[in-house]
């Protein structure tokens, strides 16, 4: 039996890359013409002409942060879908609200090979502990289980002596759900002197899962890996035994963009995830996920071959509120544009002598000028409608953590 799911993750990257780009173009046309939102907000864009990453970068970015509003305007999903509503099988509901749907296309949400990498194999059975109450985390977990041809227990959160009878009675081989939850699992189980051994592997999202916790699991002989992705998207990345980064899924074309605009950074650099994926139903391009992390270099050990991620690193949305006034990174980015010689910017607000105070640090060679300084400080009041200072720093001395904006007041 293969380690790989299927052949397209051990493929040439160049093969890869060229596949999904000469994929592209038909995504977009599709979701053009069958999506009421894209139809408007990419009229201007030739479908065809979309056949590279420089192309998708120049479209605009959708962020998570507005499909509440979308929806709310046209319930219940914004214009955003690409197919009948007799098409649609669930349409699920995350905090905000916000509206999630599936069909009933296999591995609608692609979390199969996250599943495979993790050892879930046909005839495993699978206790899922995510919730199946109106929000889509149980059913795309289900979905992705029974496309690896695992049977499954829908456990649901919640009711914990009552879920380890199920796992006593029925000896599932593996768990889905957060790691917290597994552990209070395997704590209760030690307390009451419950038989949970059948368990051997899992796979573990929705929150994090620090190294000691890992270790703890392995040390209970079980295998746990991670997965990442959202709602509206589906499976973005998952890790492998490799346990070095989280790999792509083959499903999709992942940008990290700058925070607060739509430009890609350089291989490395923190950014904010923005996913375009391959999905008919509901066409998402250039998503912007809100979620922060980076690319790192070269592959997997495991010899699967797609980028790899460092995974979640935190929220890329940095909007603060300054003298009363609110501030967001599209407006401090919006400070660097105009002033082309800074070449990498954070804006730090702090608390002195009892008031905001608001410093641009500007990394730029050659130390600045003050003539250049007062020429920024007049574009922060313009652009950011409150004054503050600037810092010239040397070039690569502010921290590759993805934040433009710095919050570091305290009110003691």
């Amino acid at each position: 039996m293969s380690k790989y799911y299927d052949a397209l993750e051990t493929r040439d990257p160049t093969e890869r890359e060229r596949a999904q780009m000469a994929a592209l173009p038909a995504q977009i046309a599709h979701a053009k013409a069958n999506a009421p939102f894209f139809a408007e907000s990419l009229k201007d864009v030739d479908p065809s002409g979309v056949t590279s990453r420089a192309a998708l970068a120049k479209l605009p970015v959708l962020r998570k942060s507005t499909l509440g509003a979308l929806q709310k305007a046209k319930p219940p999903m914004g214009g955003l879908l690409g197919v009948p509503m007799s098409q649609i099988r669930h349409i699920f509901m995350s905090p905000g609200p916000i509206f999630e749907v599936d069909t009933d296309e296999k591995d609608f949400f692609r979390g199969a090979r996250g599943m495979y990498a993790a050892g879930f194999r046909a005839g495993d059975i699978v206790h899922n502990t995510y919730s199946y109450h109106l929000t889509p985390a149980g059913m795309m977990m289900e979905s992705s289980i029974r496309a690896v041809g695992c049977a499954v227990i829908p456990a649901g959160i919640g009711n914990t002596e009552l879920q380890l009878d199920a796992i006593e009675l029925i000896k599932p081989t593996a768990y889905v759900g957060t790691p917290s939850f597994l552990r209070i699992l395997l704590e209760k189980a030690k307390e009451l002197g419950r038989d949970v051994s059948s368990i051997k592997k899992a796979v573990v999202g929705a929150e994090a899962f620090p190294p000691a916790l890992r270790k703890e699991f392995n040390e209970r002989g079980i295998f746990a890996l991670q997965g990442y992705g959202t709602a509206d998207l589906g499976s973005i990345a998952y890790e492998s035994e490799a346990i070095e980064g989280m790999i792509l899924d083959e499903g999709v074309i992942v940008e990290i963009v700058r925070p607060g605009t739509g430009d890609p950074v350089p291989e490395g650099e923190v950014g904010e995830v923005v996913v375009t994926t391959f999905n008919k139903a509901y066409p998402l391009v250039r998503f912007g996920t809100g979620d922060l992390s980076a690319v790192l270099p070269g592959i997997s050990p495991c010899g699967r071959t797609n980028i790899r991620i460092k995974g979640w690193m935190g929220r890329a949305d940095q909007r603060t509120k300054v003298k009363g006034m609110f501030v967001g990174p599209e407006q401090v980015i919006a400070v660097q544009k105009r002033h082309p010689e800074l070449a990498k910017v954070r804006l730090v607000v702090d608390w002195v002598d009892k008031q905001d105070v608001m410093t641009l640090h500007a990394e730029i060679a050659g130390g600045g000028s003050a003539d250049l300084a007062m020429a920024v400080e007049a574009s922060i009041q313009t652009l950011c409608k409150v004054r503050g200072g600037v810092s010239f720093v040397a070039p690569a001395s502010l921290p590759n953590d993805g934040k433009v904006i710095a919050d570091v007041r305290k009110y003691d």
